[in-house]
């Protein structure tokens, strides 16, 4: 298959298989330990079925929001992922000029092949800032406040990886940055480069560097040193949300990390509305993980979020045709949720209500046995 003749995001994954090197595919499409959830991140969403409504005039169909104040075409939006220049040549900065063309926002992660600079150099766009929180502070304080000065509009703390989860693909195949590539954002600090040695790099990598010791008290520690709202990605339980909302974090991110961390945790779509019930409506609470569909964008608003970050179908059509791809992913993404917002019923987000759509929780409903 080509990319013209892609259809949905699912279909760049062959594409991008066929074109990268198998360390690399696998890097990026691997789970932790025996995949379990990297699978339910997909398949939960098939539980969770469509109650539409009829006769309903949907001539005219909006598909904006705001999110943090921030006016978006769409509530879909790019997901931080590692290295992407590993995918293809342009990584990064194919990613944020598809994502400004979209009018939406990507989320830069700290371990990107560009730097927040040279991101920000790509023209203007909202962007998000993920942050890997470093035992050395001082690291941390740089990449803060350069993100800040280079206009970023919020810093994603990710808060689930103490230690990385157990990825097998990557110690079978001994994973390492391919030598030409770099962390960015570390350029001049000596913490860039991987370890040749290691089984997997990467592993070896955090181990020496992230901050085991992060807690609860370092998100007021970072509300000192910016005044970029903070979301806090990677919450799964109604009480760390609730924890959350008492810390003064700005949002949350539902997120199993792509399921890359602990396995066995629920989908991310399965986590979603104990977090929304537990913040009461106090913050945004955004998705992410397992998002393919249209369908499936308008099945996390109507069990509360906010809305969507999108990870690994931005990678696959990254490599599948670079800008273009992506650009394509977004506008496929962004076509099925307007399709499934007219067919259910719904003319703007607010008319999406937590009564268009039966989960498998909810009591006894006239749907099909799942």
């Amino acid at each position: 298959m080509d990319v013209s003749q892609v259809t949905n995001v699912m279909e760049f994954e062959a594409i991008a298989k066929k074109k990268l090197p198998k360390m690399i595919f696998e890097y990026y499409a691997s789970g932790a330990e025996d995949e379990w959830t990297l699978k339910e991140n997909r398949s939960a969403f098939s539980r969770i079925l469509f109650r539409p409504r009829i006769l309903i005039d949907v001539t005219n169909i909006d598909i904006s929001t705001t999110i943090l104040g921030l006016n978006v075409s769409m509530p879909i939006m790019i997901a931080p992922t590692a290295m992407q220049k590993m995918a293809h040549p342009e990584g990064e900065f194919a990613i944020a000029r598809a994502a400004s063309s979209a009018s939406t926002i990507m989320t830069l992660s700290s371990w990107g092949n560009s730097s927040i600079e040279e991101v920000a150099s790509t023209g203007p766009g909202l962007r998000f800032f993920q942050l890997y929180v470093y035992k050395d502070r001082n690291v941390v304080i740089n990449l803060v406040k350069r993100a800040e000065k280079a206009g970023y509009k919020a810093i994603a703390l990710t808060v689930d990886t103490p230690r990385l989860g157990r990825r097998e693909a990557d110690f079978k195949n001994r994973f390492n940055m391919p030598p030409h590539l770099t962390l960015k954002n570390f350029e001049g600090m000596d913490i860039g480069k991987f370890d040749k040695n290691a089984d997997s790099g990467l592993t070896k990598y955090v181990a020496g560097l992230v901050d085991r010791s992060l807690s609860w008290k370092d998100i007021a520690w970072l509300k000192t040193i910016t005044h970029l709202p903070i979301l806090v990605k990677g919450v799964i339980t109604a009480e760390d949300a609730k924890i959350a909302v008492q810390t003064g974090a700005a949002g949350i991110i539902v997120s199993n990390h792509g399921a890359r961390q602990l396995d066995y945790v629920p989908a991310t779509i399965m986590a979603l509305e104990e977090v929304v019930q537990a913040v009461q409506g106090k913050i945004p609470v955004f998705l992410d993980g397992g998002v393919r569909r249209g369908t499936d964008v308008f099945k996390a608003l109507a069990l509360g979020a906010a809305g969507v970050f999108v990870g690994r179908p931005i990678i696959w059509s990254l490599a599948a045709d670079g800008e273009a791809g992506v650009s394509k992913a977004l506008q496929m993404l962004r076509e099925e949720f307007e399709l499934t917002m007219a067919l259910s019923g719904c003319r703007s987000l607010k008319e999406i209500t937590r009564k268009h759509i039966a989960a498998p929780w909810d009591r006894a409903q006239i749907t099909p046995r799942l």
